[in-house]
């Protein structure tokens, strides 16, 4: 990282911020052509999921290239000034690499949308089998995270 004053190490500091998120911005890439998609999600023990339809421009590229990218960011604020050009941004945020797949399994799937339901209220939660069915599960293993952070 160029700004390492601004490198975010603590593996609990990186985790809290992605738990604080609300959304994960998910990145893939088709051939030479980048596409990325903001998504509800749910993360634990170093894994995140992601809900899905299961057609789609999103599910077609990560059957040909498993390997995304990812973001998150929270505490989001302009910091103005009197010069155009020493505005800021105060923010925390992560960027991570990994590699996903699909979740196929009827229990594994049931937990997979507990991990995303728990992200953003408490359950238990309970799930209708046609939308367990209808719906896929994109599991994302992640291999490197590093997060970021300016209070200006």
């Amino acid at each position: 990282m160029r700004r390492s004053d601004k490198e975010v190490t603590d593996k609990k500091a990186i985790e809290d911020i992605i738990l604080r998120s609300n959304v994960c911005k998910l990145a893939m890439c088709e051939e030479n052509m980048p596409y990325i998609v903001p998504l509800c999600f749910g993360f634990k023990n170093n894994t995140l999921y992601f809900h899905s339809a299961p057609k789609g421009k999103k599910i077609e590229i990560l059957k040909k290239n498993p390997n995304v990218c990812f973001e998150f960011e929270i505490l989001t604020q302009v910091v103005k000034s009197e010069q155009a050009c020493k505005w800021g941004m105060k923010y925390r945020s992560v960027i991570g690499f990994g590699k996903a797949g699909f979740i196929a399994d009827g229990d594994l799937k049931r937990q997979a949308f507990d991990i995303i339901m728990n992200q953003y209220a408490d359950g238990p939660f309970i799930y209708e089998e046609a939308s367990l069915k209808s719906t896929v599960i994109i599991k994302v293993d992640i291999y490197s995270m590093t997060g970021k952070q300016s209070e200006i």
